[in-house]
């Protein structure tokens, strides 16, 4: 693949939507994570780390509400998108952030790669979600 392809990749439609929508929520910008995301949303998360949640949510009251739970513990300013592919109408998207999870809530780094699918209005209609912890922070 050439370089002029792979930065068409990078700036493709879905990446830039994808890329408006992470930065919207990681900026608790409500009206603007909603206005990217179509109203019948589905998302899933997992992990292959037994303590990290998972579930899903179908519907925007449904998503945002989960997200908005889930940004409160969130680190402000620790979003980074570290890689982005994808076309017309998908993107995947690998990020870090730092979270506070568990009990006491210690901090730690955690991967997140995200796949995002548009629906025909431009809208996120669909967005898998998986993540990993990193590291921990050391007390």
């Amino acid at each position: 693949m050439s370089n002029a392809n792979a930065l068409n990749i990078q700036d493709s439609t879905a990446v830039t939507i994808a890329r408006a929508h992470i930065d919207a929520w990681s900026h608790q910008d409500w009206e603007k994570t909603r206005a990217l995301v179509a109203p019948d949303v589905h998302v899933a998360a997992t992990s292959t780390q037994p303590a990290l949640p998972s579930g899903e949510a179908t519907g925007i009251d449904n998503y945002l509400e989960r997200l908005i739970n889930t940004v409160k513990f969130i680190e402000p300013g620790s979003v980074q998108v570290i890689s982005a592919v994808g076309d017309e109408r998908n993107a995947l998207i690998l990020e870090t952030l730092r979270i506070a999870l568990g009990p006491g809530g210690t901090m730690v780094t955690l991967a997140r790669a995200s796949l995002y699918l548009l629906d025909e209005n431009q809208k996120i209609k669909e967005e898998r979600d998986e993540f990993c912890v990193l590291s921990h922070e050391r007390k």
